[in-house]
């Protein structure tokens, strides 16, 4: 069992940056992949970004590539979205999830925080 928690969100302009924190409990955090995913009012879930349990590999989206950075501090038991140069098509709610591979299928992911809003102003 792992407990999930987002933080970090907001309201933020065109072109600023954000960074979210998932915090996790329960389990040994490292034996996981992470993952974000977002989901805005209307529309299905979205992959976001990846990273494999020892952070050596990740992957992200191409509409956020080169834009947000996944990280994670295994210690902390946080992983972390840095989303730069927010476009007025970001905003969403977002969650971190946790999964036993590394993958970016949202139904392979176990686990899954509450999320946090993000909202980008034009």
């Amino acid at each position: 069992q792992v407990q999930l928690v987002e933080s970090g969100g907001g309201l933020v302009q065109t072109g600023g940056s954000l960074r979210l924190s998932c915090a996790a409990s329960g389990r040994t955090f490292s034996s996981y992949a992470m993952g974000w995913f977002r989901q805005a009012p209307g529309k299905e879930r979205e992959f976001v970004a990846s990273i494999s349990w020892s952070g050596a590999s990740t992957y992200d989206t191409v509409s956020v590539r080169g834009r947000f950075t996944i990280s994670r501090d295994n210690a902390k038991n946080t992983v972390y979205l840095q989303m730069n140069s927010l476009k007025p098509e970001d905003p969403a709610l977002y969650y971190c999830a946790a999964a036993d591979r590394y993958t970016f299928i949202a139904r392979n992911y176990d686990y899954w925080g509450q999320g946090t809003q993000v909202t980008v102003s034009s």
